[in-house]
């Protein structure tokens, strides 16, 4: 089987999620509902939801010189917020899991496979 990344999206000031909002208290309800039911087919691997990208700290190696610079790499408006690791036979079973997760999150995922 292959493993893919579902990778979840969102504007760069997911952050701050008011935690006892309704809205976002179901939004985690079904985040962990289908954590659940990818457990019990057997795909999942690995998830988790991530900091906003301003904790992100940027690492660099060159000519054997490693520096770091606070905030992410990529400057967009959109950023990851969470992903998944999944076990799926094909693209097709992925794809299906993936429109879950964009339910679940009420917004888009990426989903690419692991390469090896």
């Amino acid at each position: 089987m292959t493993q893919y990344m579902i990778s979840v999206w969102h504007d760069d000031n997911y952050g701050d999620l008011d935690l006892d909002d309704p809205d976002t208290q179901r939004m985690f309800k079904q985040v962990s509902d289908l954590n659940a039911e990818m457990e019990r087919a057997g795909v999942w691997v690995f998830g988790a939801g991530l900091k906003s990208a301003s904790s992100a700290t940027v690492v660099r190696s060159t000519g054997g010189d490693v520096s770091m610079t606070d905030g992410p790499y990529a400057e967009t408006k959109e950023q990851m917020g969470g992903f998944w690791i999944i076990e799926a036979p094909h693209l097709d079973a992925a794809l299906e899991w993936a429109g879950k997760a964009a339910a679940a999150c009420e917004g888009p995922v990426e989903v690419r496979p692991a390469d090896g």
